[in-house]
């Protein structure tokens, strides 16, 4: 069987979605592209739910003023469909994205890392900052108990905005 037969379409959406992520960091490191702007990494173990959420708020308050990703430690196969609902409610479409592992050049172009429940299953790098926010995980949760999760998330990124200087737009 042809290799490209034995990659799922899954597969090759989490690959096209990590070297993505991957590209943007190098341009970001060697200078090319975002150059300057802010950048944070949004991790959590299944990258399904909270740092998805994050990841959402940050690009739709921050718009081009600054850049974020997202990853897990260990990822999980879908989106937690429950944080997809949550966060369309309010206008944010994070349905397009797909749980993805972390890389080390997202972690070093990254001027933050908000760590999201995954603890020692998250990179660390001396040197590099980390913040840790201790927040309700929407896995297995339904709808109404990911709203407040959601609305946390809004106001903890608004809060990191402000202190990036990328207050949302």
């Amino acid at each position: 069987m042809p290799l490209e037969d034995a990659i799922t379409s899954h597969e090759r959406a989490v690959a096209e979605l990590v070297a993505r992520d991957r590209l943007q960091a190098k341009a970001k490191i060697d200078g090319v592209s975002g150059w300057g702007l802010p950048s944070v990494l949004f991790l959590c173990i299944h990258n399904s739910g909270r740092s998805q959420m994050a990841l959402g708020w940050f690009r739709h308050l921050a718009g081009d003023k600054a850049l974020a990703w997202s990853a897990g430690s260990e990822p999980g196969s879908e989106l937690n469909s429950a944080a997809v609902a949550a966060m369309s409610e309010v206008g944010i479409d994070i349905s397009s994205e797909l749980p993805k592992p972390w890389a080390d050049e997202v972690v070093q172009a990254a001027d933050l890392v908000i760590t999201m429940g995954c603890g020692d299953a998250c990179p660390f790098i001396p040197g590099k900052r980390y913040e840790d926010w201790a927040l309700a995980d929407p896995a297995g949760k339904p709808l109404e108990e990911v709203r407040p999760i959601r609305d946390e998330i809004e106001k903890r990124v608004t809060e990191l905005l402000e202190r990036l200087g990328a207050a949302a737009v």
